[in-house]
């Protein structure tokens, strides 16, 4: 086993903020990382880096999960079951699907980060969350070494949220995720956004698996920063779910307030609408700021710190509070 010294973590995460890593080792196999477990335990996990904002050097041993690796396990007429290794890029796994006509995932398209990232905060857009297609995750429990299985219904699977970021958290190893995609009765889903918009400006009237990614990173591209030419994280705030009676009051305030229905008594409202109307979209504050084209995405211009990316999003919250009585969550990972 490789075990680096005092190496820079800059092009492991997408904000490229320059931190250093104590020690440091790329794993790329399930034994390789069972074999280090039986010697060093406290350990720093890092893979796409796409969803963590790093604030300050690591003095653990950071590991980097490099697991690559796509297999078939079975598949019928109309459904194929897979498993990809934690290491895969998402995006890329997206667009190999599609190519194979594998339908299910293709809202997902252009999303940062790799495949073991995707279930622990059970990424989603345009009306598709991942948790819609995963049949089961592996991984490895930190202190026995030993492989477990979550089935779906074990993931505890919410919005943007997981058992991975909850009761399990630092305690195992995500090395696989297994999918079940559709291979010809696909349930396109095109009326979230601006993908209808999208497919009707192009004279799109029946969409193909293709035509519907595509979509989705033409919109995606147009309003969001490229993480190798501007470090971000993608969206760094949930949209915050509130109760009805709330948004009433809010309403009346703020006519044209956007939301989107969650239950009878709940609404989804876009964090980006509220973060603009305080008025952040676009302001930069030397080498960091907010997007000028999405106020969800909080950027780093080339030499900020996480320290400071963090001050920024902790004033958006405070300035939301304050303007909507809503309380922002986080998305990212906060590494303090």
């Amino acid at each position: 086993m490789n075990i680096q010294q005092n190496i820079s973590l800059k092009r492991y995460n997408t904000f490229g903020i320059s931190v250093n890593a104590k020690r440091f080792i790329s794993i790329t196999s399930v034994y390789e990382l069972q074999q280090l477990l039986k010697i060093e335990k406290d350990i720093f996990l890092i893979s796409g880096g796409s969803n963590m904002l790093l604030t300050k050097d690591i003095n653990k041993l950071v590991v980097h999960i490099d697991i690559k690796g796509i297999s078939i396990d079975r598949e019928n007429y109309n459904d194929i079951y897979l498993t990809v290794n934690a290491g895969e890029n998402w995006h890329e796994f997206v667009l190999w699907c599609v190519s194979q006509n594998y339908g299910g995932i293709e809202n997902l398209s252009l999303i940062p980060g790799n495949v073991g990232t995707c279930p622990i905060q059970n990424i989603g857009a345009y009306g598709v969350e991942v948790k819609d297609t995963i049949t089961q995750v592996e991984a490895i429990e930190i202190e026995t070494g030993k492989l477990v299985v979550f089935p779906a219904k074990e993931c505890q699977f919410g919005y943007r949220n997981s058992i991975f970021k909850n009761e399990v958290k630092g305690k195992y190893v995500i090395t696989s995720v297994s999918f079940q995609l559709t291979k010809n009765e696909h349930k396109l889903n095109t009326s979230y956004g601006a993908i209808e918009t999208e497919l009707t400006s192009k004279n799109i009237e029946n969409p193909t698996l293709k035509d519907v990614s595509d979509a989705v990173i033409s919109i995606r591209q147009s309003k969001l920063p490229d993480p190798k030419k501007i470090g971000n994280s993608g969206s760094f705030f949930k949209n915050p779910v509130i109760l009805k009676s709330l948004f009433d009051k809010l309403q009346k305030k703020h006519p044209k307030i956007p939301s989107y229905p969650v239950s009878d008594e709940t609404l989804k409202v876009p964090a980006g609408w509220l973060i603009e109307q305080s008025g952040f979209k676009g302001k930069r504050f030397g080498e960091f700021g907010v997007h000028e084209k999405q106020a969800l995405v909080l950027v780093n211009y080339g030499n900020a710190s996480g320290k400071e990316i963090f001050a920024l999003a902790q004033k958006i919250q405070k300035t939301i509070k304050e303007n909507f009585e809503i309380d922002l969550e986080i998305e990212v990972n906060i590494i303090t």
